[in-house]
């Protein structure tokens, strides 16, 4: 595990106080709540009685669902103005704060950010104790620390969690598989490669336009590895079909679109099959780290420093904000087919 800046006062905040349950709130999306796994994983472990609940946007239930030996609850969150995840459902507010009041939870932890909108809406949850990030945390007490300004985010999360009391059980990520994914898929009608045949999964979405590789490159490296025998597998949600469809157009190389109304689960199953993911800097790539997958992701607009995957031994970053190193992405993308291949073996 890569050290970071965190040390827990001694003694720490979880040695002085007791909470029985705990609402975390990190209301963000797919990548950005499974780099929290590490942090709740190091609650679990110190608290492993608790309940725990996660408040966060709706599709944050399916991630309950899955790590449910982290997280005991869902709450869904109806968004706020100050906040960009999603479009505000006002008359929704009231409901949700009653409920999330009527809980009665002892302590309420900011994972969100910084805390300059979201401190002052954790603390209508009527908990007994709130611990997160602040920027003024000296004035806050012991249950707050200054949010990292630099850091991967696996390690600014774990530096609050450490801080608090509850050290890291390791910086790695898991995606857990369910039986539920498999027959999921299956039932997707999909057409997918033939059993025991090799595929590598490219994933050209990204939510923000500005993080997305260009289709002609994914298209590109499609037939780069489709000579070297490999099956091409796009990947992607319904409503990333436009993006695979152009890979697909443009590729010379057949191709499988398995951009579809599925799971995260179900595609993550999909992708647990494959040789190598080579994708933008998005919640895909989490999820290959996750899975254990060896994948390729090409940063664009983003912190590489921030967000890019901690084991270079399974997973290559490519700063191509011009869209123009297709070789340097092909050259990251064999070598790891190379070396990850040479592992197996001598497993």
């Amino acid at each position: 595990m890569e050290s970071f800046d965190a040390s827990p006062a001694s003694p720490s905040w979880f040695d002085r106080h007791a909470p029985a349950s705990v609402v975390v709130f990190r209301a963000l999306q797919v990548g950005d709540l499974l780099c929290a796994v590490p942090a709740l994983r190091a609650l679990r472990w110190r608290l492993p009685d608790a309940r725990i609940a996660l408040v966060g946007l709706p599709w944050a239930e399916q991630f309950v669902e899955r790590f449910a030996m982290l997280v005991n609850e869902f709450i869904a969150f109806p968004g706020h103005p100050g906040l960009p995840e999603r479009q505000p459902a006002p008359e929704a507010y009231p409901p949700f704060l009653e409920s999330v009041r009527a809980r009665r939870f002892d302590l309420a932890l900011q994972l969100h950010g910084n805390g300059r909108i979201v401190n002052a809406l954790v603390a209508q949850f009527g908990t007994v104790w709130q611990a997160g990030f602040d920027d003024d945390a000296s004035a806050r007490g012991a249950s707050f620390l200054r949010y990292p300004a630099r850091g991967h985010e696996i390690h600014r999360l774990l530096a609050l969690t450490t801080h608090l009391g509850a050290p890291p059980r390791g910086d790695h990520l898991r995606f857990p598989l369910l039986d539920a994914d498999a027959r999921e898929l299956a039932r997707s009608g999909l057409k997918l490669p033939p059993p025991g045949a090799p595929y590598v999964c490219l994933h050209p979405g990204a939510r923000d336009a500005a993080r997305r590789w260009p289709p002609e490159r994914f298209a590109a490296l499609g037939d780069a590895l489709a000579a070297h025998g490999l099956q091409v597998v796009l990947t992607g949600s319904e409503a990333e079909r436009p993006l695979t469809a152009a890979v697909s157009a443009a590729m010379c190389a057949p191709a499988f679109d398995a951009a579809a109304a599925i799971s995260l689960g179900a595609m993550a199953h999909l992708m647990a099959g494959a040789a190598l993911l080579v994708c933008n800097d998005t919640g895909t790539s989490h999820i290959a780290c996750g899975l254990g997958l060896p994948s390729v992701v090409i940063f664009r607009a983003s912190e590489m420093s921030r967000w890019a995957p901690l084991d270079p031994s399974c997973h290559r970053a490519v700063w191509d904000p011009l869209g123009i190193r297709a070789q340097a992405v092909l050259d990251e993308a064999l070598d790891l087919l190379v070396s990850t291949s040479a592992s197996s073996a001598s497993a």
